[in-house]
């Protein structure tokens, strides 16, 4: 499977891998699906992780490997977590909320000591990955958007919109210059969904009996 990590072509001068590429696109996919609310944005992520592993594992990006594994097990989890139909919409999609204030404390709280700790684990070993925070900037933080996105918060959006504005330069100083190009269209994506997904939650807020609807 050594073709996957060769050259598909050139763009603007940068070299485009054709796992890169195609990693990125089910990438795109399975946003996009997760926008629509589809339980086929979990596969979708599994497949993206599998392919995107081995384009970072040969770049020597550890972190951006081993985020991918666990992209991968949270994927399997979501699909799981989704698919057992406890939160219904009246539609029969997957129902969305925001989060509570402690569920926002405890996600922040995690992203932050998540990141130190990895951070700091990829400074003592310089061989994991070539630029260790943001490396576990990323790492630590899909982790967290994918698990608030398995929960149905609205803020999982929020999670991918700043794990985009570290993801875009480091993929373009590393050679990966598609993911870059993609992480841009991520962010369109991700307003997009954002938008979406608060005005849901908004229309799902319960009445209060005996208050005008």
């Amino acid at each position: 499977m050594n073709w996957l990590n060769s050259e598909a072509f050139t763009l603007f001068g940068q070299h485009i891998k054709w796992s890169d590429m195609i990693g990125n696109v089910v990438g795109l996919i399975a946003l996009a699906l997760g926008w629509r609310r589809s339980i086929w944005t979990w596969p979708a992520q599994f497949l993206s992780g599998l392919v995107l592993f081995g384009a970072f594992a040969t770049a020597h990006l550890s972190g951006s490997a081993g985020k991918q594994i666990v992209v991968m097990l949270v994927a399997s989890w979501g699909f799981w977590k989704w698919n057992r139909g406890r939160q219904q919409a009246q539609d029969g999609s997957i129902a969305v909320r925001f989060a509570t204030n402690l569920e926002r404390v405890l996600l922040a709280g995690a992203a932050v000591v998540g990141t130190l700790a990895v951070g700091g684990l990829f400074t003592l070993y310089p061989s994991l990955s070539w630029d260790p925070w943001p490396d576990a900037y990323i790492f630590v933080g899909t982790i967290v958007a994918m698990y608030a996105q398995a929960r149905g918060m609205v803020e999982f959006w929020f999670a991918w919109l700043l794990v985009d504005l570290v993801g875009v330069p480091l993929n373009f100083a590393n050679g990966f210059a598609f993911s870059g190009f993609v992480y841009v269209i991520y962010g369109a994506l991700v307003l997009w969904g954002l938008r979406d997904w608060w005005l849901r939650s908004r229309d799902a807020r319960p009445v209060l009996e005996g208050a005008p609807a």
